[in-house]
């Protein structure tokens, strides 16, 4: 595995659905990245030793993101202090423009089924992308049917999937996390995410 950021600090702003650029990932809706502040400031403190007239901001919550990627960016794995992402090319769970698992994608798919079950999450989202070459259209229906395709190979998989709620989207070429001009960049955008809150224990 080859490290791609070590330990990012991030700022962490209202997610918005506006292309990414260069190799920041932009967030689907409903994708919470971090926990709410831990504790509450007084703002009238005397400790704080604003000027006469000064405010405070509204909180911003830091969180450290670590991501890793294989070298080949077959497969690329997000930890945050509370959610873990695993996403995994759809070039090597299907062929091309077909929503049909390879024989090399139970394998992978395998990995994160024990993921799951060692986090034992309550809501699990499973979200298919695709690139921009296409129509719209058709992104959508392919990336819900592959997004649709792991989720139910993860439940076969998994020993205890009745507590958890799984979310299962396509969302075509929106929110990409490469830049779509390049044949690199349209393949780690063909992906499908699997994403979870951490436990507590991991």
């Amino acid at each position: 595995m080859l490290t791609l950021a070590a330990t990012l600090t991030l700022l962490l702003l209202p997610v918005t659905p506006a292309p990414a650029q260069d190799d920041v990932p932009s967030s689907p809706p409903g994708t919470n990245l971090s926990a709410p502040p831990p504790v509450q400031t007084d703002p009238d403190d005397p400790d704080l030793k604003l000027e006469d007239g000064a405010t405070l901001a509204e909180p911003k919550v830091l969180d450290i993101v670590s991501v890793v990627e294989t070298q080949g960016g077959e497969e690329r794995r997000s930890d945050t202090n509370t959610t873990i992402t695993i996403a995994l090319q759809a070039d090597v769970l299907f062929p091309m423009d077909s929503a049909k698992l390879t024989a090399a994608a139970h394998e992978r798919i395998a990995a994160i089924a024990a993921e799951l079950e060692k986090n034992n999450p309550d809501v699990v989202r499973v979200f298919g992308f695709t690139d921009n070459l296409g129509a719209y259209a058709h992104g959508v229906t392919l990336s819900k049917e592959r997004a649709n395709a792991v989720h139910r190979e993860l439940v076969s998989l998994l020993t205890a999937s009745a507590g958890m709620t799984f979310q299962v989207r396509g969302y075509s070429e929106d929110y990409p996390i490469a830049d779509n001009a390049t044949e690199e960049g349209r393949r780690k955008n063909r992906r499908v995410e699997v994403s979870f809150p951490r436990s507590e224990a991991g």
